[in-house]
């Protein structure tokens, strides 16, 4: 807190410091012939001072010296221009564009989408509420490039270009979200899409900004509360919906208020929900008997959420608070409590089954999480430091397991974050220097408790900076972090003994280990972004990350019953059927990645093709070690084990390599019809012939026709997944299947409400499809046909 005490001291200084000259500017929007925009956004960028243009596309706007005016209206391209005290009748041309363009904010350089060199998607608006499901993997994976790891629909996490869990940063309002979803499939990320304003999704390596965590990408989720801008009447919405295959109901409002430069925000959302329905599909038991099931047992959700915020935004000055809660219970399919403690010997078959099903207990868990959030900017516009910014956050993270109305593990996870930034000019180069500090607190009691308690320390500096030679724009970047792992290890949790002497011996001999290691992470990039003509552009990045292994990959050493493995980390060695705790040179996992993106965003026809290439050394990756871990043998040989006995997978380090494309292409046909088509190929492998990288997604194409009559829009979506038989040892190949899925929304006006009426039609096929990327893909098919009904309206 020291450290954070400076920092805020330096920047007050700076803040006491600072004096501006004011002056009008005044200028006309027209579009590419001439003609004047009305309602188009103008604002100071850095500040939340804007207006708004008239009918004859004209404003007048205050700002200070030397800043620079954003000028922003849907369906055109945004533009921005420098302007001083000196400027005057400023006349700004805006390109038409089919194409949405929205501020991306864990750009940090406010680029809109079409500006950003990194591969970039964005939902927002009526199109993210179209999609929004109750988790981050569904609502994502229909974008090219992105799938989910699928532990049902409940717990999905997102997988970017086939990397997922502690590869991917999942963040809000750029800060961590700190649950436990990289531990395992199981957990169900803390982020709720429901209330979210737009869902970010980067591509690559996006480390600069977000650490070591962030090496296969980013999903930034951004909401509104802390409002950023001033709120000066009651505006609020609600929304109301009915999901058939889970009988699932939704209810979710948002108010928001504000008077003289400050301002309120409250949002909620409820959901409860059943098991869901699927098509029928064989599954095998643990007698190896074959069943027909048409539901995914244990897959209910019955969840709160609740956010309020409040903020002061003044010309320069912005500062504000937000707290968060979640409340969720939901249900965790093929995660079965196994009790093998009794004596069977002399039971009837009748008896037995009886005891099968006491012995065999649903499991779900209970997640709570207290989210605290502060943000502080300033904006100087000065002549070299143009915003400062600090944003903190506090998390307390609770994930427990109920098995038979008893807690059986709980994980927990208290993060601390803080980020500042300074954003500046430097004669010709714009760009931003930072500070990132984070602290992990992680625990985990209970019999699933596979990863010892941890704390997990990074202090970070990073820069970016970007300048324009012409119709080029030049980015380069560079980041240092400090990462610290520390760790209480008991030995004995590593040795199995086979009688009862053996392991009272043992216990009296039980060693607690102190471990502690740190990594310098270091990641650089380079790239630029080539307006070659209006409307038309070309981008190329070349970046290196390096990231240190999680607590999870380092140090687990347990059973995983989720995933139905015994899990070893990285800091073991396996000896005589014996686990040992020696963590020996343990490498940094090293990323070099090269994206090459062609984008067309004007008129009636766009698209947006990315290819790339992510070559890495000392990937981590778990793999079979032919042993199986039993629990009264402990670990022995898989031939002639019992049959309850799970596979032992230990996490071990070889180079890599990933590369693929995904495009996304529509063609504007008439004012009212628009077409797309989309995909994405991703292709994972060890490198030395070594074999294919496990669960990664299936290869999959789609095309999506839009119409609109009047107040009602109809599209219809039909997406097909390829056959995956690029897989590795122990995994099985997975079928193609098709989706289809059809929308149709109609407007109306109910006085001074904006209404919305949606009728949504999932898997109108009730076409039968398995998630190669899932780990229980044969338990938990996808759900069946759906049909989603509901209301919104805004005031």
């Amino acid at each position: 807190m020291t450290k954070l005490t400076l920092i805020s001291s330096a920047v007050f200084s700076v803040l006491c410091s600072h004096s501006a000259l004011a002056a009008t500017v005044t200028g006309k929007i027209t579009d590419d012939k001439n003609q004047p925009i009305e309602n188009a956004a103008v604002h100071v960028h850095g500040k939340d001072q804007g207006v708004k243009t008239n009918a004859q596309g004209e404003f007048s706007i205050d700002v200070d010296s030397q800043s620079q005016l954003h000028v922003s209206k849907d369906n055109f391209i945004d533009s921005r221009i420098a302007v001083n005290e000196n400027s005057n009748n400023v006349t700004v041309s805006l390109t038409p564009t089919s194409v949405e363009t929205v501020v991306v904010y864990a750009s940090a350089l406010h680029k809109n989408s079409l500006e950003m060199i990194s591969p970039v998607s964005v939902l927002s608006g009526d199109e993210l509420k179209n999609k929004s499901k109750p988790t981050l993997g569904e609502t994502l994976k229909g974008l090219p490039g992105v799938n989910a790891s699928y532990f049902g629909p409940v717990s999905s996490s997102p997988i970017i270009r086939g990397l997922d869990g502690p590869r991917v940063k999942i963040t809000q309002n750029g800060l961590d979200a700190s649950d436990a979803s990289r531990i395992g499939p199981d957990h169900a990320t803390s982020s709720d899409s429901l209330a979210a304003e737009q869902i970010e999704v980067l591509r690559g390596p996006s480390t600069l900004l977000y650490g070591s965590g962030a090496i296969g990408g980013v999903v930034n989720v951004v909401d509104n509360r802390i409002p950023t801008s001033n709120l000066d009447d009651l505006s609020g919405a609600a929304e109301y919906s009915h999901d058939t295959v889970s009988n699932s109901n939704t209810v979710a409002a948002k108010l928001e208020t504000g008077n003289d430069g400050f301002n309120f925000h409250f949002d909620g959302t409820k959901r409860s929900g059943d098991d869901y329905e699927t098509p029928t599909f064989s599954i095998t038991d643990e007698d190896g008997d074959v069943e027909t099931a048409n539901t995914v047992e244990n897959t209910f959700i019955d969840s709160d959420t609740f956010n309020v915020g409040t903020s002061y935004v003044g010309d320069h000055l912005t500062v504000g608070f937000s707290y968060g809660s979640i409340d969720t219970d939901y249900g965790i399919p093929g995660h079965e409590h196994h009790d093998h403690d009794h004596d069977h010997e002399g039971e009837t078959e009748e008896e037995h089954d009886d005891h099968a099903e006491e012995e065999e207990e649903s499991v779900y868990a209970h997640l709570e999480q207290d989210r605290w959030q502060g943000l502080i900017s300033y904006a100087l516009d000065n002549n070299w430091v143009e915003n400062i910014n600090l944003r903190v956050g506090y998390t307390d993270y609770s994930h427990s397991e109920i098995e038979d109305g008893e807690i059986g593990t709980t994980f927990k996870n208290e993060t601390t974050e803080a980020r500042l930034n300074v954003e500046h000019k430097l004669a010709q180069w714009h760009g931003m220097i930072g500070y990132h500090y984070s602290e992990s607190d992680y625990d985990a009691i209970g019999e699933e408790a596979f990863t010892p308690a941890s704390v997990t320390t990074t202090h970070a500096l990073y820069l970016l900076e970007e300048r324009e030679f012409g119709d080029v724009t030049v980015e380069l970047g560079a980041r240092i972090e400090d990462y610290e792992i520390t760790s209480t290890i008991t030995e004995t949790e590593h040795d199995h003994s086979h009688d009862e002497e053996e392991e009272d011996h043992d216990e009296g001999e039980e060693e607690s280990i102190a471990y502690s290691e740190s990594f310098t992470n270091v990641s650089a990039s380079v790239g630029a972004i080539w307006q070659y003509t209006p409307g038309q552009s070309v981008a190329l990045s070349l970046s290196h990350s390096e990231r240190a292994p999680l607590s999870a990959e380092l140090l687990s050493n347990g059973l995983h019953i989720a995933t139905g493995t015994y899990e070893v980390g990285l800091g073991y060695h396996i000896e005589d059927n014996e686990v040992h705790f020696e963590p020996e040179d343990i490498k940094q996992e090293k990323s070099t990645n090269l994206d090459l993106s062609f984008r067309r965003f004007s008129g009636d026809f766009g698209y947006t093709v990315n290819f790339f290439y992510n070559d890495i050394k000392n990937f981590y990756y778990q793999q079979n070690t032919g042993l199986v871990y039993d629990e009264e043998d402990g670990l022995e040989s898989a031939i002639g084990a019992h049959d309850d006995a799970v596979a032992v997978y230990q996490f071990a380090s070889k180079d890599a390599e990933l590369y693929g494309i995904e495009f996304d292409v529509h063609y504007q046909i008439d004012p009212s019809t628009m077409i797309k088509v989309f995909g994405d190929s991703t292709r994972a492998k060890l490198k030395d012939d070594a074999g294919n990288l496990p669960r990664i997604p299936a290869n999959k194409l789609g095309s999506e026709l839009q119409y609109n009559v009047g107040d009602l829009q109809l599209t219809l979506t039909g997406t097909h997944y390829f056959e995956q038989n690029d897989i590795s040892a122990f995994e099985t190949k997975t079928d193609g299947y098709t989706i289809v899925d059809a929308q149709a929304n109609y407007q109306l006006s109910l006085g001074a409400i904006d209404t919305q009426l949606y009728l949504n039609v999932d898997n109108i096929t009730d076409e039968l499809g398995f998630v190669h990327s899932s780990f229980i893909k044969d338990k938990a098919p996808l759900p069946g046909r759906n049909f989603r009904f509901g209301i919104r309206g805004y005031f």
